[in-house]
């Protein structure tokens, strides 16, 4: 190989785009490595931002669950204290 190229590239497959990382040229293969984790974080940094879910789609499906968790501790704790007072009377 000759002195100076890249040793390392990679391509990334993110859903039906690609995306090929070079490392930069020259240095030892660590610092190249690095280089290209430094790079194939910006893209993914991008292609999340890019694809990125609005924030009120979670939030409402968090709010219905959390809703559907307090019912159904409330039924628990109701037969609960019904038992209580059953054992009482």
């Amino acid at each position: 190989m000759m002195e100076g190229q890249p040793q390392v590239k990679a391509t990334l497959r993110l859903g039906s785009e690609l995306y090929t990382v070079n490392a930069k040229k020259g240095g030892a293969l660590s610092e190249q490595l690095s280089s290209m984790k430094e790079e194939s974080m910006s893209i993914l940094k991008e292609f999340i931002t890019k694809h990125n879910v609005p924030n009120d789609v979670p939030d409402e499906l968090v709010e219905s669950s959390s809703e559907d968790d307090e019912e159904d501790e409330q039924v628990p704790k109701k037969s609960h204290v019904k038992s209580k007072k059953a054992k009482i009377n």
